[in-house]
């Protein structure tokens, strides 16, 4: 055996040990997943189940991952993490709105934030470098980011005057970007009106409320939006509203086009951190990181159904097209 496949057979050993003691003792690491919901989060959740298999954690073997999922219930939400606590996981991985209600019970249990909108400020860790505290995870905070998505809007809908925004009232981050949002609109000479959404009953009379008086809809993604989207899309459409969005799923499901980072890609990152966490490093030694890859999607057959036309130069730069 020459000495480079030594120290290969070594480093795989060496590897494999945290994997062989669990084994042995067989007690696979436990892992809770608390997330929005099960069809948007699917494909996202195979990605991450993919990243850790190819890091050694094998569902069923090293490790036992648990999934809940809350729907937008800030209830379910409470409800799902006393279980996932009472079942001693060893790390938790959820989303931005759910993680406050995580804090209040437990400081001690690591969470993970597969996507929040800004974790910083909203009191989950002290900076970006140095999360402290239990939480990290992925800030999708990109205030570039809106003023993007109203550039693509405008480009598709060039008598874009006025401009509604849905958000979710009951959660701090989703009003946060829906005022940015109503802000850098106006700052591009567009009237902007905001429709608050605090749960499903809401959204039917918010469309009508602004039946022929808007010309698009910027949606703000939140875990209650996303439960929502099909609807959202499906009235959006008999308005003939053009929606612009922040992810693939709401497109597919009839919305216009979307533009945000891509998520199957943050779940990825995700998992590399809860493999950290996994081998010994605190929560609090992993730094909160950024979108790298962002997407857009366009639906043509939405684009057809409201009389608008994507431009070909458009389409040609699009990550993916529905038709």
């Amino acid at each position: 055996m020459t000495r480079r496949e030594f120290v290969k057979l070594l480093s795989g050993t060496v590897a494999a040990w945290p994997f062989a003691a669990h084994a042995q003792q067989g007690t696979p690491r436990h892992i809770g997943v608390l997330g929005a919901d099960a069809t948007v989060w699917n494909s996202w959740t195979v990605a991450f189940g993919a990243r850790l298999r190819e890091l050694g954690w094998i569902d069923g073997d090293t490790i036992n991952i648990d999934y809940r999922w809350a729907g937008g219930s800030s209830k379910r939400v409470s409800d799902f993490t006393a279980e996932l606590l009472r079942r001693h996981v060893d790390v938790i991985v959820t989303y931005g709105g759910a993680a406050a209600v995580l804090e209040q019970v437990t400081t001690t249990v690591p969470i993970v934030l597969a996507v929040a909108f800004d974790p910083i400020n909203a009191g989950l860790g002290t900076s970006l470098a140095q999360p402290a505290g239990n939480v990290t995870g992925i800030s999708i905070q990109q205030p570039e980011l809106i003023g993007k998505r109203l550039e693509l809007l405008r480009e598709v809908v060039p008598q874009l005057r006025r401009l509604a925004i849905m958000a979710n009232a009951g959660y701090a981050a989703p009003v946060l970007e829906a005022e940015k949002t109503k802000a850098t609109a106006q700052g591009l000479g567009l009237e902007a009106a905001r429709l608050e959404i605090w749960r499903s009953e809401d959204i039917a009379p918010a469309f009508e409320a602004i039946r022929g008086k808007a010309d698009a809809l910027y949606v703000v993604s939140d875990a209650l939006i996303a439960a929502n989207r099909t609807l959202i899309s499906t009235l959006a459409l008999s308005a003939r509203l053009p929606t612009i969005l922040s992810y693939g799923d709401y497109v597919e499901a009839g919305g216009l086009m979307s533009y945000g980072p891509n998520y199957a890609n943050l779940f990825r990152r995700a998992a590399d951190m809860v493999d950290e966490i996994l081998r010994g490093t605190e929560p609090a030694n992993i730094p909160v990181q950024h979108p790298t890859k962002f997407d857009l999607v366009i639906n043509v057959k939405t684009a057809k159904a409201l009389g608008l036309t994507i431009p070909p130069s458009l389409i040609a730069t699009a990550d993916d097209v529905i038709e």
